[in-house]
């Protein structure tokens, strides 16, 4: 194995706090290296020092003699001149843009490429060109399913070394053989992919809280000690008096972020009609049809993935929805308790030159009012923030800030277009667990699997002829599907796996197996009250009866999903 790049006590400081410190970290051929931390830990800058496009303060960091490296940025950037100038001719150029879905861009500029056809083409560029090192900033933003698919396979094809940061945990899970995670300037290193470093964390925190427990415990001791009189604590060595006292002044390390995201809002109560969309279609102005013949109800509770091609339409189905666009054909009615709210792509529409207290304001409120600082401190927007500009926020905190203004309207219908681009692991799951508890109508467009999995019961693809249709199975299924691997035999291997006992030879360790398992529990359980409530709700015996029968089907997969967790808990 050849060291490709060695890093040795490189240290950063910010304006605040070292963004990094002493930190080591070897590259070597065949490494995989995926890297976390909150939004402005500093997983994009230690991106950019290995890559050289910033110095540290101090420290050193050597490259192997003829090493290329290529770097993929956030935002990046391509030679001026059509897309075929900036990436040249060739059939694996040709494949990659294809399997990207750009293939038939190649003769637009640069200079007029959308974000998302930049990072396609980006990529495209950076694996037909001959690295050594390949450094990845959030690769999958703007990428749909099956692009990201093709990412995987690239990165797991690739000979060099690979370091990417990333909030796609089935990519990380998938692809790594080693993670960094970053935290307030210290960084932590474990081999395995994304499943061992929540097992890492765990382990940690269990150790800290066991530290701080034996540190309280001694402080109490030596405080007892202490408070026994002047006269006996004379006696004592004073070096044990002041070891004391450097005890009880001592706290455990501050929080990376104060308190926990609070997402929890009232919700006005939905009733039994939501959304009915009937015989639907939409062309633009310039006759190319988006989407035709769509019929489709939602009701209270309901949770819905939306997949699909980029450019297939899957936004606009979502604005179509959500009534910010009005439908060439056909008719999309709202119910009479509806209140929607959308969390889109990009900046969410607001003024960048307000402050983030002007924009929870809003334009009949008064900035700073204590209800608005609760809320602000609700969602991390402390100290300097309120007063900062949306447009000098980052990328990370833009998206919470969105989030913040979707939540408080007090929506009971969300709709979420891409919502875990630019945000970091841990705000995502906690949005995961909002959405887990919050009893609304969900919508979500999503190129993340794991979100997608976590937080909808339903999904539903959108083709590129126009058409929407239900995917049995779920995400999991799409995906096996899109790569060809679902055929009956692998479908019933799958079903022999997934019932297996513990000591039988799977490959997945049993802690793993339980989680899935009690996910998919929660998954099913929620539909069964979901389709018992509309049941319930409704006097039309004709539809009655089809949810009837998707009611009995969700409980024998239940019954079927506790039969297997017990199995595993035995």
């Amino acid at each position: 194995m050849t060291i490709l790049i060695d890093l040795q006590k490189v240290t950063l400081q910010g304006f605040e706090r070292a963004i990094l410190e002493d930190f080591f970290l070897t590259v070597s051929s065949g490494d995989r290296i995926g890297v976390v931390g909150i939004n402005g830990a500093g997983k994009s800058t230690l991106l950019k020092i290995i890559a050289g496009e910033t110095e540290p303060d101090s420290g050193i960091i050597l490259r192997g003699k003829g090493v290329q490296i290529g770097f993929l940025d956030q935002i990046p950037t391509l030679p001026s001149g059509t897309v075929r100038d900036a990436l040249g001719d060739g059939w694996q150029v040709d494949a990659a843009l294809d399997r990207l879905g750009m293939l038939n861009a190649v003769d637009i500029h640069t200079d007029h490429l959308s974000g998302g056809q930049l990072k396609r083409v980006a990529l495209a560029r950076l694996f037909a060109e001959p690295n050594d090192v390949l450094i990845l900033d959030e690769p999958t933003n703007h990428l749909d399913l099956s692009a990201i698919q093709w990412l995987e396979q690239q990165i797991l094809n690739f000979r060099g070394s690979v370091v990417l940061v990333s909030h796609d945990r089935f990519l990380l899970d998938q692809v790594t053989t080693r993670m960094v995670e970053i935290d307030r300037g210290k960084a932590f290193i474990h081999t395995g992919g994304y499943s061992r470093l929540l097992e890492a964390q765990a382990e940690r925190e269990e150790l800290a809280a066991s530290t701080e427990q034996t540190r309280r415990n001694l402080a109490r001791t030596e405080l007892a000690w202490l408070r026994r009189g002047v006269k006996a604590r004379s006696t004592k060595p004073q070096a044990r008096i002041d070891a004391a006292e450097r005890l009880l002044a001592s706290r455990p390390e501050a929080a990376a972020r104060a308190g926990t995201l609070d997402l929890n809002v009232e919700m006005p109560r939905l009733g039994t009609m939501v959304i009915q969309a009937h015989n639907v279609a939409f062309s633009y102005v310039n006759g190319r049809q988006i989407l035709s013949g769509v019929n489709l109800e939602l009701g209270p509770g309901d949770r819905i993935g939306i997949v699909g091609p980029n450019g297939a339409g899957k936004s606009t189905f979502v604005d179509l929805l959500a009534q910010r666009l009005k439908p060439s054909l056909g008719t999309i009615k709202h119910g009479p308790t509806v209140v929607t709210s959308y969390f889109e792509q990009g900046t969410g529409g607001f003024d960048l030159d307000k402050t983030v207290q002007e924009l929870v304001a809003g334009p009949q409120g008064i900035p700073g009012s204590p209800a608005d600082i609760a809320l602000m401190k609700r969602f991390w927007f402390t100290g300097s923030l309120p007063s900062t500009k949306a447009r000098d926020l980052s990328g990370g905190e833009r998206r919470r800030l969105q989030l913040l203004l979707a939540l408080s309207i007090r929506p009971n219908v969300l709709f979420l277009d891409e919502p875990t681009n630019d945000l970091d692991l841990e705000t995502i799951r906690l949005i995961e667990e909002f959405l887990r508890q919050w009893s609304g109508t969900l919508i979500v467009v999503s190129h993340d699997r794991t979100f997608l999995s976590r937080t909808t019961d339903r999904l539903l693809e959108v083709h590129q002829n126009g058409t929407i249709s239900d995917i049995p199975g779920g995400i999991d299924a799409w995906i096996a599907r899109t790569t060809g691997v679902m055929t009956s035999a692998s479908s019933q291997a799958d079903q022999s796996t997934s019932s297996l006992a513990p000591g039988a030879s799977s490959d997945v360790p049993r802690g793993r197996q339980l989680r899935d398992a009690e996910k998919e529990m929660t998954r099913l359980d929620r539909r069964r009250a979901t389709l018992t409530d509309k049941i319930l709700a409704s006097d039309d015996h004709k539809s009655q009866a089809v949810l009837g029968a998707e009611l009995e089907r969700v409980q024998q997969e239940l019954s079927v999903a506790e039969e297997r967790w017990l199995a595993l808990y035995e």
